[in-house]
């Protein structure tokens, strides 16, 4: 199995509304690709700003490409998220989860 995790920052004014908008676009295309096992948003105050990562998992790197395409380490983007990140990750990191 493959862990994804992906960064981004808002404002904190911005944070409920990002959720909202995560909740609207990335988790539902997550979910929805065949071999994804689930998606979640952690979310944690630092500072200044809101810190948001994203955490899907999935059955292979077959199934990541099936959602992200042929560059897996490439984040993929929504086209609000420049009015609500204040900075991100343009990649992304897989893990091999053990159990």
């Amino acid at each position: 199995m493959i862990a994804r995790t992906w960064r981004g920052w808002t404002a904190p004014e911005d944070a409920d509304a990002y959720v909202d908008y995560l909740n609207e676009t990335g988790i539902p295309a997550y979910r929805s690709t065949p071999g994804n096992r689930g998606a979640w948003i952690l979310r944690r105050t630092v500072d200044d700003r809101v810190e948001f990562v994203t955490l899907s998992f999935w059955d292979s790197m077959a199934a990541v490409r099936a959602f992200a395409g042929e560059e897996p380490d490439r984040a993929v983007f929504y086209p609000e998220d420049d009015r609500f990140l204040v900075e991100r990750e343009l990649t992304v990191h897989h893990f091999e989860l053990f159990e």
